[in-house]
């Protein structure tokens, strides 16, 4: 610790004061039931049209051959004509209309039947027609069209029942169940569909959400890397060009009088240029994949003095004064201590005046649950102007919030400049200790 002599208190600081991923390619590769799943669901409308052929060719043409009869009335030869090939048509739009495909199978076959044609083989679309409205429809259509078909097989059962006497119960009974079994048969697998569909269309909004947060993570990660990059460069370059403008000015002066102080400015410079073009290549060789620069410790507090010593070279009166005991950092936090200090001594070279009438202090205060900087100074800084658009300060109190402190900079009373930054710090060991 340097001498008390300070433009600052010599009294400790205070505490401080409260002021993702799987793409849709691996839900893809699940297993072959999404990927049927998936190509059914890509491929619904032209499987819908040859469904929809392939019912009039065999169900229509056989309905048309078995229900022209001697004996069928104009209106039975009609709606059966209807039916065989309206319901096909029908057919093929179930994914689109669900519930007008449904409507519109049920009433033909319907029409037909009380046209006194009978059952006919087109009829079978009716399961069709239910598996579809419980895969595509909503609930209550669901319901009306599985009670549509159910009441339908009873009205079949009881209509070819009537004419058979004591054995028209168990006769009825029979076709009851033979053509409403279909029926929930084809309303089950129209819900085993239905969630299978769901669970594909889950997974698929899974699957884009996790990509696009992957996404939005990597160029967090790219935005928040060209911050961190930007803001070592400023403090890298805006020190060391701010002692080599001071030693260069200061050996101008002092060739003419004294050459061996000269010398000794461009020994400086020459030393300040060389550990700034070294950290230059350390800063920029983390964007090289193939890691071939190599790395040297990042900086922390642990190199304060060689810092105050070289700001005092050139020319301010610094001192460094350190409170409390100190303990160890993540690197993270310890380069960011150590970069605040190192832009507040910059601005004193650049704005607090002549560099030999300047005196300035850095107080490292370690409390038990905080880290305190504090950079004052006795120059003229509070009425220079600010560093470019402000830069530094900007980049000084992201620093200090990155890693949840706070950093206040401003005139200080009775004149000159204060930086003064607060770091969260965790109860240190020996008060964990004493509080069990």
């Amino acid at each position: 610790m340097t001498s008390p002599a300070s433009p600052a208190s010599g009294a400790p600081l205070g505490a401080p004061v409260a002021g993702g991923g799987v793409g849709s390619r691996d839900v893809a590769a699940g297993g072959p039931v999404l990927q049927l799943d998936a190509w059914l669901s890509r491929n619904g409308a032209w499987l819908d049209g040859v469904l929809a052929a392939a019912a009039f060719l065999l169900l229509g043409s056989l309905s048309i051959l078995t229900g022209t009869g001697s004996t069928a009335s104009p209106v039975a030869v009609l709606t059966m004509w209807t039916a065989s090939i309206g319901m096909p048509v029908a057919i093929a739009c179930r994914r689109r209309w669900p519930i007008g495909s449904a409507v519109a199978v049920n009433a033909l076959a319907l029409g037909h039947f009380l046209a006194g044609t009978g059952l006919l083989p087109i009829d079978l679309l009716i399961y069709v027609s239910v598996y579809s409205t419980t895969v595509h429809a909503p609930i209550w259509a669901r319901r009306v069209s599985l009670g549509s078909a159910v009441l339908g097989s009873a009205l079949i059962a009881v209509s070819m029942s009537l004419d058979m006497g004591r054995d028209g119960l168990l006769t009825a009974t029979f076709l009851f169940v033979a053509a409403a079994v279909p029926a929930l048969l084809a309303w089950v697998a129209g819900l085993l569909r239905r969630s299978s569909s769901q669970r594909w269309e889950s997974l698929r909004e899974r699957a884009a959400r996790l990509e696009y947060e992957r996404d939005q993570q990597a160029r967090l990660a790219v935005a928040a890397e060209r911050t961190r990059i930007a803001r070592e460069m400023h403090d890298v370059v805006a020190h060391s060009l701010a002692v080599v403008v001071a030693q260069a000015d200061g050996g101008r002066y002092a060739a003419r009088s004294d050459p061996a102080l000269a010398a000794q400015a461009l020994d400086t410079i020459a030393t300040t240029a060389r550990a700034a073009l070294a950290d230059t290549r350390r800063i920029l060789g983390v964007l090289r994949e193939d890691g071939s620069v190599p790395h040297r410790p990042q900086e922390g507090l642990a190199d304060l003095p060689d810092l105050v010593a070289r700001v005092r070279a050139s020319g301010p009166a610094v001192e460094l004064v350190t409170w409390g005991e100190p303990r160890d950092l993540p690197a993270a936090t310890d380069l960011a201590a150590f970069r605040i200090c190192q832009e507040a001594l910059t601005n004193v070279l650049k704005h607090a005046g002549e560099p030999g009438t300047v005196h300035a202090r850095v107080d490292v205060a370690w409390h038990p649950t905080a880290l305190v900087l504090q950079v004052d100074d006795d120059g003229r800084g509070a009425a220079a102007a600010p560093d470019g658009a402000g830069n530094g300060l900007t980049g000084m109190r992201e620093r200090a919030a990155l890693f949840g402190g706070a950093l206040h900079a401003g005139p200080r009373p009775g004149g000159g400049f204060r930086v003064h930054a607060t770091f969260p710090l965790p109860p240190s060991p020996i008060l964990q200790e004493s509080a069990r």
